[in-house]
């Protein structure tokens, strides 16, 4: 029984059960298999979703009927590709990555993964900046928002997600538990600290309605927001 496992058993065994749902749940894929592997060859850090992650995204943008996604956050387009995927015929993804080499990179996974050219926007910068330009362009509002970057930022991030929303926009945050470190209130990390006050903000936002899951896996030990506008 996993309820009798030792701390330093559990990370195996959840990265060992990831694997067996994994295989009853998600076919292969040779594009997606192939980004992770592009990813590292390139560098980039192992901060990609998991694919039942991915699959989550996916099937969370199809439950909302998405037309129009926002990704805060790319790397190397792997959560990118997953909800690109779920959008319909017109569809549009806009992505926000601040390393121009992380968004070759995506732009090459994309491009092996089959997503049509326009279907995906790249946009590099800072994604404070960017969402502010996006914000004064007066952009169509977005029916799905995935809040995937630097945790320090958090909160400007859901703050601007809320004015590029409409009512029923989902609005969805990666990586709040940290390990747990999420309730240690003298965190020194200042990701810890970003993660406190996205929900600090969202304890007092009546724009949004939200709730939160911890999750284990392979990823470890973490979890994610799920809300909805108002």
């Amino acid at each position: 029984m996993t309820e009798n496992l030792n701390p330093q058993e559990r990370p195996h065994t959840w990265a060992k059960v990831d694997r067996y749902l994994e295989q009853r749940l998600i076919p292969e894929d040779a594009a997606l298999t192939q980004a992770l592997e592009t990813n590292e060859a390139a560098g980039l850090p192992a901060y990609d979703v998991s694919p039942l992650q991915g699959k989550l995204l996916q099937l969370l943008v199809r439950m909302n009927g998405a037309r129009r996604v926002l990704e805060i956050g790319t790397l190397g387009g792997y959560s990118t590709i997953w909800m690109a995927r779920a959008l319909p015929e017109g569809g549009r993804l806009v992505t926000l990555e601040l390393e121009p080499l992380h968004a070759e990179v995506a732009r090459g996974n994309l491009r092996g993964a089959g997503i049509e050219d326009g279907l995906v926007e790249i946009r590099v910068g800072e994604a404070r900046e960017q969402l502010e330009a996006l914000i004064a362009e007066s952009a169509e509002p977005f029916d799905f928002i995935f809040i995937d970057a630097d945790k320090p930022n958090n909160p400007a991030y859901l703050q601007a997600a809320l004015k590029l929303s409409n009512p029923g926009t989902v609005i969805v945050g990666d990586n709040i538990v940290r390990g747990g470190e999420v309730i240690d209130e003298t965190s020194e990390d200042e990701r810890v600290q970003g993660v406190r006050r996205f929900f600090d903000l969202l304890e007092n936002e009546p724009r949004i309605e939200a709730t939160a899951l911890q999750t284990v896996g392979g990823k470890g030990y973490d979890g994610f927001v799920i809300g909805i506008v108002r």
